[in-house]
């Protein structure tokens, strides 16, 4: 592992609060703490985060979230432990993390529509972002 290149937590204190407040009223939003996560986790798994994908699993596995469940993440299109409306949310998650390839299609857009209000998907969108954004910080600084 290298060492960390820029000490950016210190060097962009402001941005990085702002970034964690944004992290602290997605996670008490009407989407929850746990999906929440579970879209985080699966960001970071996309964008091959070590740091983050610690963190995720840890703070799921510490809210409860069954190991089976963590485990099958990567493979959830075909794992019984999600849930249609997780799926949804999986799936836009996944179309704007490879939003090159996607271009945030209305397929992987339209189901949301059936499972989550208008806030709730600028939420989800939001957090995608978010997590986008800190793992390349993550990565990029080798937090």
């Amino acid at each position: 592992m290298s060492a960390l290149r820029q000490p950016y937590y210190d060097l962009s204190g402001e941005a990085m609060q702002g970034l964690l407040a944004t992290k602290a009223a997605l996670e008490r939003g009407p989407l929850g703490k746990e999906l929440i996560e579970l879209l985080y986790l699966r960001v970071s798994q996309i964008n091959g985060c070590a740091y983050c994908l610690e963190k995720h699993s840890e703070s799921l596995r510490a809210d409860g979230v069954p190991q089976a469940k963590l485990d099958g993440l990567a493979g959830w299109r075909v794992s019984r432990h999600f849930q249609a409306r997780e799926r949804a949310a999986l799936a836009w998650a996944e179309s704007l993390s490879e939003i090159a390839r996607s271009h945030a299609d209305d397929q992987d857009y339209q189901p949301l529509e059936a499972h989550f209000s208008a806030r709730e998907i600028s939420d989800l969108t939001i957090a995608v972002a978010l997590m986008s954004g800190l793992n390349r910080l993550a990565i990029g600084m080798r937090l």
